[in-house]
Formats: C-alpha cells, sequence, structure tokens
C-alpha cells in the first residue's frame, strides 16, 4: 500500500527548490515566497484531508488497464524517447530486432520502418493485442523467448523500472544478440521516479493504483551491462521541456483528481514546481554494443 498525501509531494516540491535557492540558484524574495507558500500550504483545511491509499499494481495487471489508451495522444513520454531513440537506430544497419517489452510495437513500427525484421516479446497479451500483424511473442524480460545470438539490435522501452533487478534482464539482452550487436535502452530516469512518475491505474471498482516502479540508479545499468561485454556508446539524459508548469494564477487550492497527481499538484505551488523540475531529467537513454569476442 502506497500513502500518497498531496502535502507530503508539494512540500517535497519547495523543499527541492528551497535546497537550490539555499545553493544560491536563486535570490532572497524567491527563497522567502516559498517560506510563506508552505505555512499557507499547511494551514490549507483541504489539503490536510487529502491523503489516498494507493494499491500496488503488478505490471501485467496495471497495463492490462492502461492498455485500451496507453497510445492515445498526449503521453507526453513519447515525444521525449523517440528522437533520442531514433537518431541511434537511425545510425545502424537493418537486421533482426527484438523489441522488448513491446508493449502495443510503438518501437516495433519504427524498426519496421527502417528495414529490420522485427521480433516483439511483451508479458501482457492485452498489449500485445493492440500491436500490429507481425511475429510478437508472449514473454518475460528475464526468459525472453529468443535463442541466442538471433538478433542484431534489442531495444526496451520504459519497461526496466518495472523490475526489481536489472541483472537478469540484461543478461538476456547479451544473450540473444550477436556478437557487436546493438542494444538501446530508454527509461524513466531516477529522479523522475523520485519525483512520481509512475503509471496510474484503477481497477473495476474504481480503487486507484500504481503500477509496481523501481529507482533505478545509473550506476545499477553500468553494473548490471558491463560485466556481460556490453560497452557503452552513448548515454542522455533528456529533461521535462521548460515551461512544463503553469505561470502563477489566483487560483483556489484545490488537490484535483488523483488520477492526474502528482501534475496537478504541482499546479498549486507552480513557481517552486518550475524551480525544482522545468529542466531536470525525465529519461535516460543508453546505448550499448555487445563486445565481439
Amino acid at each position: 500500500m502506497i500513502y500518497e498525501h498531496p502535502l507530503a509531494y508539494l512540500l517535497g516540491l519547495e523543499g527541492i527548490a528551497l535546497l537550490r535557492g539555499f545553493t544560491g540558484e536563486f535570490n532572497r524574495d524567491f527563497v522567502e515566497a516559498r517560506i510563506a507558500e508552505i505555512r499557507d500550504l499547511l494551514d490549507n483545511d483541504s489539503l490536510a484531508n487529502a491523503a489516498v491509499e494507493v494499491d500496488r499494481v503488478d505490471t501485467v495487471e496495471g497495463y492490462r488497464r492502461w492498455s485500451a489508451t496507453y497510445d492515445q495522444p498526449g503521453n507526453a513520454a513519447f515525444d521525449i524517447d523517440e528522437p533520442l531513440v531514433k537518431e541511434i537506430i537511425d545510425a545502424l544497419s537493418p537486421g533482426v530486432a527484438l523489441d522488448a517489452a513491446c508493449g502495443t510495437g510503438r518501437y516495433s513500427r519504427l524498426l519496421a520502418e527502417r528495414g529490420h525484421q522485427v521480433i516483439g516479446v511483451d508479458s501482457s497479451p492485452d498489449m500485445l493485442a493492440l500491436a500490429p500483424q507481425g511475429d510478437f511473442r508472449l514473454g518475460e524480460l528475464h526468459r525472453l523467448p529468443i535463442g541466442d545470438a538471433e538478433v542484431d539490435l534489442v531495444v526496451c522501452g520504459l519497461a526496466l523500472t518495472h523490475i526489481p533487478d536489472l541483472g537478469p534482464a540484461m543478461a538476456e539482452f547479451a544473450r540473444v544478440l550477436r556478437e557487436g550487436g546493438h542494444l538501446v535502452i530508454a527509461d524513466m530516469h531516477p529522479s523522475a521516479v523520485a519525483r512520481g512518475s509512475i503509471p496510474t491505474s484503477r481497477d473495476a471498482e474504481g480503487r486507484p493504483g500504481r503500477v509496481v516502479t523501481y529507482r533505478h540508479s545509473l550506476g545499477d545499468y553500468l553494473r548490471a551491462a558491463l560485466p556481460l561485454g556490453l560497452q557503452l556508446r552513448r548515454c542522455e539524459e533528456p529533461a521535462v521541456p521548460l515551461g512544463t508548469h503553469p505561470e502563477p494564477v489566483d487560483a483556489p487550492r484545490e488537490v484535483g483528481p488523483w488520477d492526474l497527481w502528482p501534475w496537478c499538484l504541482s499546479d498549486l505551488v507552480p513557481d517552486a514546481a518550475r524551480a525544482a523540475i522545468d529542466g531536470a531529467p525525465a529519461m535516460v537513454i543508453w546505448h550499448f554494443q555487445l563486445k565481439a569476442s
């Protein structure tokens, strides 16, 4: 069970903003405004009793609930990872490509358009049901239904944050890659996970849940990959676009619907939110190459 209190999120944003002020990024007026805003937040009765208890939902169930709307316009994550992933794969020769944790086949389409023979694997039958025609298989990242040294490229998007240990999945990526093959990973940045970038869902009765998510440090990826002969070629940390958060307005302090937490909560403290979040890392994009013997 997760105990989500809006004050915990709002005070966390204020705290990050104040730490940046403490180290000289903002002036005295900004710091004093944040302290005054914290007092107002603590005195706000509508916030004091707005906590929600949220279930932890496994990936199969979570993506079953999300599958119908996953690809709808407005999924801001796609605008952040796709340009860099396209840039990396555009420089590679077509071959056999594995879209690991393919979901509805977002990356599979990109790979097919670039001439790759694509195999997609995902643990969610509901997501796979929405994938395009092709070679799509039900399977887990730690036990891929792919032979040894069968693919030239592995692409894995927005999935590794949902597994507790990166080691088994990385070992499978190395196993299925041919020597000299490439691995491209796009994942939520650990600092973004800490800021609440965790998928929401509701069950049939409307009970709130979040898909189980883990905060892996950048070092965790390297410690899992390098001993397998996966050599680092590139690492990017695309940021939250500047101007993501609104300008200050005189509006009632309402917490908004839980389904839009934590993003609608940040609207209550726009100056603190911009200071804490705008320009901060949103994702991490990795490019590895399997060493030839």
